[in-house]
């Protein structure tokens, strides 16, 4: 969802289990629902954590960047090549001898105050620097290959684009192609839960604007052909993207 404002995609799917609560009562009760939903409201809960410190103690939130407040080390090392990052999380001390088995450091594995994380902490910018020497030099999967295999946390960073040639995404079949108005073939995700070993068939591609403007106005809500038209002159349904000043062009153009 790097393209997409978090708080839009996180309100469709309250939106979306707060439609389908009110079905389920509808058909338990034979009566209807008002839906009242607040996007704010829909995104405190992400936010719940650090409002109960603050309300506790009173002070600001400390700001750990990519570092983490319970593991250490934990963060986004640059790879070989232009721009390639892979993620480290060492989420338990018994990760932290094998990630320094890896960087060739037996003596940091030995050190007392370093096998817990609060040990770590002291020299956290050392250890970041040892774990950047050394994905450095290394192609990022292979990087993440060699962390996994020693049973450390780790991820690669990937671009969005990338993310269709993933392996493990092509292995389980998530991503299919659909064909789209304007567009063609395109690549589509799936749904990221299913009943057997593939994944739900997507049926069909996502609306261009408007599309169903006479299914949904005329079909369903029993609006009249001229009052659709009439929607259409004011600019407030249509099938084309207007900016604000073409709006405002449109406008004077219709009162003259």
């Amino acid at each position: 969802m790097s393209h997409t404002a978090f708080g839009d995609a996180v309100g469709g799917l309250n939106g979306c289990t707060a439609v389908l609560t009110a079905l389920i009562h509808a058909k338990l009760t034979g009566k209807g629902q008002f839906i009242d939903l607040a996007q704010i409201e829909c995104m405190m809960p992400f936010a719940a954590p650090w409002i109960v410190v603050h309300s506790i103690d009173g002070k600001a939130p400390v700001k750990y960047g990519n570092r983490h407040p319970d593991f250490v080390p934990h963060g986004c090392f640059r790879c070989a090549g232009s721009d390639n990052w892979i993620v480290v999380a060492v989420s338990s001390d018994a990760m932290w001898p094998r990630l320094c088995e890896l960087l060739g450091r037996a003596a940091w594995a030995a050190d007392e105050t370093l096998k817990s994380a609060a040990g770590r902490r002291q020299i956290e910018s050392e250890i970041e620097a040892a774990i950047t020497h050394w994905t450095s030099t290394r192609a990022a999967d292979d990087a993440m290959n060699a962390l996994q295999a020693a049973g450390v946390a780790s991820g690669v960073a990937r671009l969005p684009i990338e993310l269709l040639k993933d392996s493990q995404l092509l292995a389980r079949g998530f991503i299919q192609e659909i064909d789209r108005a304007f567009i063609g073939r395109h690549p589509q995700p799936s749904m990221p839960f299913r009943e057997t070993d593939r994944p739900f068939a997507i049926r069909n591609a996502p609306p261009t604007l408007g599309e169903h403007n006479r299914e949904i106005l005329g079909g369903i809500l029993g609006l009249s052909n001229g009052e659709i038209e009439e929607l259409a002159r004011d600019c407030i349904i249509g099938t084309e993207m207007l900016m604000e000043e073409q709006l405002v062009r449109k406008e004077k153009r219709a009162t003259g």
